[in-house]
């Protein structure tokens, strides 16, 4: 089938499923979106947030970018697409969580792992951008200079979610619902190897399991 012919089957089938099957939700919606978790994502497409987590339209504020970053708070940002979006759900939708979900094998900081963008040109966005994460680059290779590279990238993707939620806690509208208690924040990494889905945990100070890998079985 054509890619694009694909895309409208899609639409249809997504049509049949909540305008004809679950019409009753589609009708609250018309009324607005009342999502309680916002989400930050990568914009690989392989990474649906939609898809992993088997969401409906209506329950969760997306917001997907390259590596799934957070800039920090920066008040002479004009263009600020991610802020704005992350603004919008905390003080307009009131969400009262915001998980920000990397992902294993990720471009964009295999990007910065490799330096293959260095900022330099006036119109390198992609080199500014995941120059975002340079501080979880530079731990990498100063705690694990002998790791392979697929060791120091998923290294690198898991130090990257951190420092985009220590960027988060520097927005004041962020960190004042955090402090009351009212808006709590998580970082989760979904293995595209194994299939495991794994949460930043503070007291171990390390990503553990969520959801475990699927076991597949071997006959013999």
């Amino acid at each position: 089938m054509h890619a694009l012919e694909r895309l409208i089957d899609g639409f249809q089938k997504f049509q049949t499923q909540y305008f004809d099957a679950t019409p009753e939700l589609f009708r609250s919606l018309q009324e607005g979106q009342r999502p309680t978790t916002l989400l930050i994502g990568c914009c690989d497409s392989r990474v649906d947030p939609a898809l992993l987590l088997g969401i409906d339209p209506g329950e969760v504020f997306t917001v997907r970018n390259v590596a799934n970053l957070v800039p920090p708070c920066d008040p002479s940002q004009h263009f600020a697409g991610v802020t704005s979006a992350i603004q919008f759900g905390v003080e307009q939708l009131q969400i009262s969580r915001i998980i920000i979900m990397g992902h294993a094998r990720c471009g964009g900081i295999r990007a910065l792992m490799e330096q293959r963008f260095t900022g330099e040109s006036s119109y390198d966005y992609i080199g500014r951008w995941i120059r975002i994460a340079q501080p979880a680059r530079e731990r990498v290779l100063l705690q694990m200079p002998s790791a392979t590279a697929e060791q120091q990238q998923q290294a690198c993707e898991m130090g990257a979610i951190l420092v985009s939620l220590k960027n988060l806690a520097s927005y004041p509208w962020i960190r004042e619902r955090m402090e009351q208690g009212s808006l709590t924040v998580h970082g989760w990494y979904f293995d595209l190897k194994s299939g495991a889905l794994l949460a930043y945990s503070e007291r171990a100070d390390a990503f553990l399991p969520l959801v475990c890998p699927v076991q597949t079985q071997v006959s013999t």
